[in-house]
């Protein structure tokens, strides 16, 4: 029977470094001398191989976004944003040009209700063995009220969330050509969810689709 869900390793899961919640737990992450089975580095931003492995059947990396314990994605500086989605959407497409997986995900958890571990910014880039997300993926999951469209690049409200009542959209045109304007309207989104949303939203998700030529994000708004 074909498999169509990730299966989480719970031995694995329970080794894992947890400090969202516990405060007072050290950060693997900002001991950069320590870290291990690194694959890219520019700069701050660091590239390597996932140190626990929970989903089975993949190929797990990690991708720290800066050395800033305390940065948040939302308050990044336009040339660190650039360079950060730029780092990462090339590693991203990279790995799926290979042909090694049936598809790569790229994804980010922010904040204590969305999954993640580590307060650290960071992102991840997987390799699936035998799982294609594409086959659940369509484009009008993508439909909403569009917020704002500059040269190929569209920011919208979604219509059809897929995760829960609140979800941004943003599309790009080309995929093989970062566009500057695709990271920026993704910040605005995050930035309005942590500041501005009326129900004091402290968790976020984001999840970068590659369907055809196009690129996408969804962003979800978690409560």
């Amino acid at each position: 029977m074909e498999n169509d869900h990730l299966h989480f390793n719970t031995s694995i899961g329970l080794k894992k470094p947890e400090n969202i919640r516990n405060f007072d737990a050290a950060c693997p992450f900002c001991e950069r001398d320590q870290l291990t089975d690194l694959i890219a580095v520019d700069g701050p931003i660091i590239l390597l191989k996932n140190k626990y492995p929970v989903y089975e059947n993949a190929y797990q990396t990690v991708l720290i976004e800066t050395d800033d314990c305390q940065a948040e994605f939302s308050a990044y500086t336009l040339e660190h944003l650039h360079r950060l989605l730029r780092f990462g959407i090339m590693h991203w497409l990279e790995l799926e040009e290979t042909g090694q997986y049936r598809s790569v995900i790229f994804f980010k958890n922010h904040g204590p209700f969305s999954g993640g571990s580590l307060k650290h910014p960071h992102m991840q880039i997987i390799g699936l063995d035998d799982i294609d997300y594409k086959e659940k993926v369509t484009h009008d999951m993508f439909t909403g009220i569009v917020i704002a469209a500059t040269n190929g690049v569209r920011f919208t409200l979604s219509t059809r969330p897929r995760i829960g009542f609140y979800e941004y959209n943003i599309e790009m045109n080309d995929a093989s050509g970062y566009q500057e304007r695709f990271s920026e309207y993704l910040q605005m989104a995050v930035h309005y969810i942590m500041n501005y949303f009326p129900f004091g939203a402290s968790s976020y998700n984001i999840f970068f689709h590659h369907i055809g030529d196009k690129s996408m994000q969804k962003l979800s708004l978690v409560l």
